[in-house]
């Protein structure tokens, strides 16, 4: 459990993605009796360092490689069931004990073989900048209440009129396109024919069994996938996902009252990020910003694609914990600015010669903001091996003081590495 009084904790991003969730889910994970995941799909990829060993999970919570913890994938996920069972694999192979570990929610939506084939050819897919995965367009046919359901795969004959339906509008919509591909109702029921299988023997009620845990006093752990910034209502919209990466999420995405969560730890990096198109007000010039890139090794888990990056910014960390409620934070890559000579926090923005203090929802202003710095110097030697705040230099835990300030949120954690004992449990009670 994670300490007498919270037994329920959700992790959420709290920038664009890529803060380090993965790590701190599996920090977390050797206290939790469950880890479920609320949202996303595999469109994104959690790492996780044990020894000298690296697992990159895409679906799968991260919890999965401690044993005894139970994994849950929510009905707020979009699952692509041909990738979880390669991942499946890849853990069995790597001797990690799946068995009776894994439950998917019969009511998640299935990622179908058109939905990447509509994405892949969507010339709006490739404006916003998503992975081709088809993630967009099954949270389409979610919403549009025509999406294929894990229930849905016990009743035959019900599955091929989803079917039938889904490959004729999106044979429609590839024809559009101007493409030559086209789907198939055969070769995708066959596809699915091969994963009922092992997806029926997973699939349960997972609201009604995280329900019973968290009453029965069990410590449950949240995942979300992607940042706060990414968020279809809250985020940097039009290029967002396509579902809640929010707190609120959580509690739609599993099947919980939202007043069963009693903790909500936002994960920042020290530095700002974000893959893909959109508006990034602390971007970086070169050549920091390969610098900064090469050594915070920011290239993306799912795609390789190189990450964009920035200062970090205090005005979307504080949209962040207002729009999440965040507990706490967890700062991460601190180590990647060890040899930095100086270093820039954003404060706010000027907009057309305007001081905005607080995150706008206007994309257009965000594309002429100018960030206004406040400049700290760098502390110039290694913090990988520092295990407390004291031990961090002086100048470190000046830049955190001022982080944790800006957003108004207490620090709880600072990761120094990537491995799993490098990190600074800065408060105790989490």
């Amino acid at each position: 459990m994670f300490d007498l009084t919270t037994r329920t904790l959700v992790v959420v991003g709290a920038q664009w993605g890529d803060e380090g969730k993965g790590k701190l889910v599996d920090v977390l994970a050797e206290r939790a009796d469950w880890v479920v995941r609320y949202q996303g799909g595999a469109n994104a990829g959690h790492t996780v360092h044990i020894a000298e060993k690296s697992f990159v999970l895409h679906q799968i919570p991260s919890g999965i490689l401690h044993p005894g913890v139970r994994c849950a994938i929510g009905n707020g996920v979009v699952m692509d069931a041909e990738t979880l069972f390669v991942e499946v694999d890849e853990l069995v192979a790597d001797g990690v004990d799946v068995e009776g570990r894994l439950y998917v929610s019969e009511r998640a939506h299935l990622v179908m073989p058109y939905h990447k084939l509509i994405d892949r050819a969507s010339a709006s897919s490739k404006a916003i900048g998503t992975t081709g995965r088809g993630i967009g367009p099954a949270y389409e046919d979610k919403v549009a209440r025509r999406g294929v359901r894990v229930l849905d795969l016990r009743h035959v004959d019900r599955l091929r009129e989803l079917v039938a339906a889904g490959v004729e509008r999106s044979n429609w919509l590839l024809e559009r396109s101007g493409g030559d591909v086209r789907a198939s109702i055969d070769e995708t029921m066959g596809a699915l024919a091969a994963l009922t299988p092992r997806l029926l023997a997973i699939a349960d009620d997972v609201g009604l069994c995280v329900h019973r845990a968290i009453k029965s006093g069990a410590a449950v752990l949240f995942e979300g996938a992607q940042g706060s910034l990414l968020d279809v209502d809250h985020g940097t919209y039009p290029f967002v996902t396509s579902s809640n990466t929010t707190v609120g999420g959580a509690a739609t995405g599993v099947g919980i009252s939202p007043l069963a969560i009693q903790y909500a730890l936002g994960v920042v990096k020290a530095y700002t990020t974000r893959v893909g198109n959109g508006p990034l007000p602390t971007e970086l010039a070169e050549p920091l910003h390969t610098t900064v890139r090469t050594l915070g090794n920011e290239f993306g888990a799912t795609t390789g694609r190189p990450r964009r990056c920035g200062w970090f910014d205090g005005v979307v960390v504080r949209y962040a914990a207002r729009v999440n409620g965040l507990t706490g934070l967890a700062v991460t890559k601190m180590d990647v600015l060890d040899t930095l000579d100086e270093l820039a926090i954003c404060t706010g923005y000027r907009v057309d010669g305007e001081l905005h203090t607080e995150f706008p929802a206007d994309v257009q202003m965000l594309e002429r903001a100018e960030p206004v710095y406040e400049w700290y110097a760098g502390w110039k030697q290694s913090t990988q091996d520092a295990r407390t705040l004291e031990a961090l230099p002086k100048e470190a835990r000046v830049y955190l003081d001022r982080m944790e300030a800006l957003c108004e949120t207490p620090i709880a954690f600072v990761s120094v590495g990537t491995r799993r004992d490098q990190i600074i449990g800065v408060h105790a009670s989490v």
